[in-house]
């Protein structure tokens, strides 16, 4: 049945997506009521809900325009299963913003496949990926896809492999002119203190936390080594865009890895990468019951991880 729903993108479809991603927005919000006291405050949980909405279309536009994905809704799907299995996420503010920048560097970079206006696409790429590090500094690690585009597409022209450079330079630029203009401790606080490093893994608060990182690692396994097995087989010409996708995750899973402030939280720049493989999983495969199975337990599983950690 799940499948028959997602398996066409329709208005319909987007609709019950927003309908399900506000009401989990503010259950999730509706536990504190603090914030719901002070204008500011609620100014910042709309901005926040609208940029997780947004994402949301971002990353089915990503994926429908370059073809990454067959025309179903099982990308933005699999995006909210993510999403619900670690609901801190939806009160993060500078980790939401962070990879919303990086989705729309990513779909800079897929679209570089097409040859047109290459530098332009390599200019804002970067320069999102900078303004990602803004709050969340190792997200600054995207910048290698960059240069993998580079190689992949225009690697002959050495002067698209200056346009980073130029962008870091205007992303410093923004940076120094906000931080300095409305909190100067910001600079002191992202690029010494964010810019640490830390391996370690003892951050979990509760148990259901340490339940929904174990279902993330099952997600991960089953869908990622799927994709890598069945990358050769892709036609040639979205091969190299596939590429991209499984090198971001990595650089998701290295994010998670080394920072300093860990948590679950910032899995969150995997989540893109991992629907597109998911989705991909899902409609190259000829089994109709397998489908049904594996959508009903992974949105089943999110559901528990999402009402568990409330």
């Amino acid at each position: 049945m799940i499948t028959n729903v997602f398996k066409k993108s329709t208005p319909i479809i987007y609709s019950l997506i927003i309908v399900l991603v506000v009401s989990f927005f503010f259950l999730y919000q509706f536990q504190t009521n603090n914030w719901s006291n002070s204008v500011t405050e609620i100014l910042k949980k709309t901005g926040l809900l609208f940029i997780i909405c947004g994402s949301f279309f971002l990353s089915n536009f990503i994926a429908k325009k370059n073809g990454l994905t067959k025309d179903s809704s099982y990308t933005i799907l699999f995006y909210l299963i993510l999403l619900l299995s670690f609901p801190s996420i939806w009160n993060n503010f500078n980790l939401i913003v962070s990879n919303f920048f990086i989705l729309l560097a990513l779909r800079r970079l897929v679209s570089l496949q097409t040859l047109k206006a290459p530098k332009e696409k390599i200019f804002d790429a970067s320069l999102w990926i900078f303004m990602a590090s803004f709050f969340q500094f190792w997200a600054i690690l995207f910048i290698f896809i960059v240069y993998l585009s580079i190689i992949f597409h225009v690697s002959r022209d050495y002067r698209n492999w200056l346009v980073p450079f130029v962008a870091l330079f205007s992303g410093a630029i923004i940076f120094v002119f906000f931080a300095l203009l409305l909190d100067k401790s910001f600079i002191m606080y992202n690029y010494l203190e964010n810019s640490n490093m830390s391996f370690d893994m003892d951050y979990f608060e509760n148990n259901y936390q340490n339940i929904a990182l174990s279902w993330f690692a099952i997600f991960v396994v089953f869908f990622f080594f799927a994709t890598i097995i069945s990358l050769t087989k892709l036609p040639l010409n979205l091969q190299a865009s596939y590429k991209k996708i499984v090198f971001s995750f990595l650089i998701g899973i290295a994010i998670f890895i080394i920072s300093p402030n860990k948590s679950n939280d910032i899995l969150i720049f995997t989540f893109f990468p991992l629907a597109i493989m998911a989705t991909n999983f899902i409609e190259y495969s000829q089994n109709k019951i397998h489908q049904e199975i594996i959508l009903a337990t992974t949105f089943i599983v999110g559901l528990i991880c999402f009402f568990t950690q409330l």
